[in-house]
């Protein structure tokens, strides 16, 4: 049996490859009524309606208060499809939205109440609407780390911020990635003052907020009144948040998680690198699950882990050499690799 960190996917992963997604492999008929029922009482369409539609439309399946409910629901099947007789977990963790599921994964909270608090938050963002994000890359194509590159471009970031006027901060530390935030004056001062590269960044992202700065302040005290300590209990499994700190089962009160999931991780900056560093080295995992819907997150976990120079990795040449040597990373939205560690078909919940 091998260990494995899970690791859950935020937004912009449940795009047009992604239509339905949940009909071909959502474990638990059940659940997902319950999931609709609950979507169906707020006044929404149900995930069986949107991931059962003709086509994929960016206007109704990509904004925030239908995109979170449709990328939790998959990360909960694909979490419910592993398979136990091959894969221990030992460890979760997520990637921005990706916390709320692994909440739910690492047992803190009900798969319902993981819902809520992902279908709550999705709502407030969505409705507030706040800023907007782009991302741009410190690594070049070849994932070859470049700190100083990464330190001008955050300097950079710094002295804009500094301007009377416009808002711009970190959002998400992913991998190679710099994902920013701000509003439209602070995006707008940044897109100007660096060149294009790979012929698509700097890249705005749609239907995204100012996550993880904050200008979710509001949200933020909206979730806090919207979403009771109730929700929230122990961890069963280690969970990795954010800062890259470790949330042990009996270390930790569901009233300090609470407050971090509806406080610091909405209004401060999330470092997914930190979080996959943190895996690496305290839990040493065999394998690296990146649940559904999609497989975009996986870049960003082998650049996290690239960064951490685990097993000596230095660029994405040497991850494809290990890759192909001995798969340690597993994309679940991919059905080759989702053979590896799920019972097969839905239906089949542990």
């Amino acid at each position: 049996m091998k260990t494995a960190l899970l690791i859950c996917p935020g937004r912009g992963t449940y795009n047009a490859p992604e239509l339905g997604t949940l009909a071909r492999h959502f474990p638990d008929a059940a659940l997902m009524a319950r999931f609709d029922t609950l979507r169906a009482a707020a006044g929404q369409e149900t995930l069986t309606a949107l991931d059962g539609a003709d086509r994929f439309a960016l206007s109704r399946h990509a904004r925030g208060d239908n995109a979170s409910a449709l990328i939790y629901a998959a990360t909960i099947g694909d979490a419910l499809s592993i398979n136990g007789e091959r894969v221990r977990v030992v460890a979760v963790t997520g990637n921005s939205m990706g916390w709320y599921s692994a909440l739910a994964c690492g047992g803190a909270v009900s798969p319902e109440a993981g819902f809520a608090i992902a279908n709550t938050m999705g709502r407030l963002m969505q409705a507030a609407l706040i800023g907007g994000q782009l991302v741009y890359p410190w690594m070049d194509g070849d994932w070859n780390p470049d700190p100083a590159r990464k330190t001008a471009l955050l300097t950079l970031v710094g002295d804009i911020a500094a301007r009377p006027g416009l808002a711009l901060s970190l959002s998400i530390d992913l991998g190679g990635l710099l994902v920013l935030a701000g509003d439209a004056a602070g995006l707008a001062a940044f897109e100007a003052a660096v060149p294009p590269v790979q012929d698509r960044y700097p890249m705005r992202l749609a239907n995204h907020a100012a996550f993880h700065t904050a200008l979710q302040a509001p949200v933020a005290a909206q979730g806090r009144a919207a979403l009771p300590d109730s929700l929230f209990g122990p961890p069963r499994l280690p969970l990795i948040d954010g800062r890259g700190q470790i949330w042990w089962p009996g270390a930790d009160s569901p009233a300090d998680l609470r407050a971090y999931t509806l406080g610091i991780q909405v209004v401060e900056p999330f470092d997914f690198t930190a979080a996959i560093r943190t895996a690496a080295r305290e839990f040493a995992p065999d394998l690296f699950i990146v649940t559904g819907p999609g497989t975009t997150l996986g870049g960003a976990v082998a650049q996290s882990l690239i960064c951490a120079r685990w097993r000596g990795l230095g660029s994405r040449q040497d991850f494809r050499l290990l890759q192909d040597r001995e798969p340690v990373l597993i994309a679940m939205g991919r059905d080759d690799q989702r053979a590896l560690v799920a019972m097969p078909g839905p239906g089949s919940a542990p």
